[in-house]
């Protein structure tokens, strides 16, 4: 299988704190005993682990997910002498866990949740998504809305009221003040104290009206005001920065998502169509 590990640094909003992800593949690497002083998430993604946690065993498979609370010692390891295992993981303070939900901290009474593949999967790919292009505003909107989802779905905790009063007008403020800074745009934190908000509130008040996370509304955003500056005759190297994409590839990479080609190919045809 080969041995890998690669750390991401995320932030969590303009000037938030850091998260931290990673990304793993042993053959035969035993962790030593040791604790975060976060909560640990992972996404078994091949093989087998077993991790001593809490006087027990955990043994994962692909697609489970673990949940180690902070400050617990635990280990890991492969399940058998041939067996290696991948996974990926995430790091999070407990209030990204608990702001959808009352009771403060969130207690999860079993470690391993084995039967839910559509989280799984949401979780495996915001991972991957972030871990290769850890856009600030994009770590903000996905994963508090996630991990509200773990501890609603699977820890004691008691959710917090859904309903957002004047979600609408919510929404049209935070889309405002994305698209007033969009090559900066301010972390959903501040606008949700701005507003008398929770950060889940203001994302789910965002959601419900626009259909979408803020990030994806401010990368469709990025993208229209891109398509104007490429059609002006500028490179896609010059527009990404102009409109807030971290570099080309970002840029490119939404422009195929929103509009089916790349910014090279559609400023292409643009300039060669007669006027």
């Amino acid at each position: 299988m080969g041995e890998q590990a690669l750390w991401t640094r995320a932030r969590m909003g303009r000037c938030g704190p850091p998260l931290y992800l990673l990304t793993a593949r042993f053959d035969q690497h035993v962790y030593a005993p040791h604790a975060h002083e976060e909560f640990t998430i992972g996404v078994c993604v091949g093989g087998s682990e077993v991790i001593d946690y809490r006087g027990g065993h955990i043994r994962t498979g692909p697609g489970a997910i673990v949940v180690l609370a902070p400050g617990e010692v635990h280990t890991g390891g492969p399940a058998t002498a041939t067996d290696g295992y991948a996974y990926r993981a995430l790091y999070a303070e407990a209030a990204l866990l608990a702001d959808g939900t009352l009771g403060g901290v969130p207690h999860f009474p079993d470690p391993l949740i084995a039967d839910d593949p559509e989280l799984t999967a949401a979780i495996r790919l915001a991972h991957t998504e972030l871990a290769r292009c850890p856009d600030p505003l994009e770590a903000e909107s996905r994963l508090p809305w996630l991990l509200t989802a773990l501890a609603r779905r699977h820890s004691t905790a008691r959710p917090c009221p859904d309903r957002i009063p004047g979600a609408d007008a919510v929404a049209r403020t935070v889309r405002d003040r994305l698209a007033d800074e969009l090559t900066d745009p301010p972390s959903l934190a501040s606008l949700a104290d701005d507003l008398d908000l929770s950060r889940y509130q203001l994302l789910r008040a965002f959601r419900t009206t626009m259909g979408i996370p803020p990030y994806a509304w401010l990368a469709q955003y990025r993208v229209t005001r891109a398509r104007a500056l490429l059609e002006s005759g500028l490179r896609p190297a010059e527009v990404a920065p102009l409109v807030g994409f971290a570099d080309q590839a970002h840029l490119t990479r939404w422009f195929r998502r929103v509009l089916g080609v790349t910014p090279a190919a559609y400023r292409n045809s643009v300039q060669d169509s007669p006027a």
